[in-house]
């Protein structure tokens, strides 16, 4: 059976491989390994493409973020930080 068609989607939801979860980090951060082993759960049931990014290797990144780090991103904007609730993660990669 082909595809299905735009019109039984729901309006503004993406395809997994359309969304990327960015998980903004820095080396030897606990919090930031535990936020990585839910990231690439996540992503790897729905299929979600992710990347993590070095907060001391991105002056900007680190002016903006260094006091929530690890932060997530989904799509560009920020999900959360410090912790990462599995549940809710999910729901903003399939809502």
């Amino acid at each position: 059976m082909a595809d299905m068609t735009p019109l039984f989607r729901r309006s503004g939801a993406r395809a997994p491989q359309e969304r990327l979860v960015t998980l903004i980090r820095k080396p030897g951060c606990h919090l930031c390994d535990d936020a990585q082993i839910v990231i690439e759960k996540v992503c790897a049931d729905l299929g979600v493409p992710w990347e993590q990014k070095d907060i001391t290797e991105d002056r900007q990144l680190h002016d903006e973020y260094w006091e929530q780090i690890p932060v997530v991103l989904v799509d560009g904007e920020q999900h959360t930080f410090w912790r990462v609730n599995e549940d809710r993660l999910r729901r903003a990669l399939t809502d």
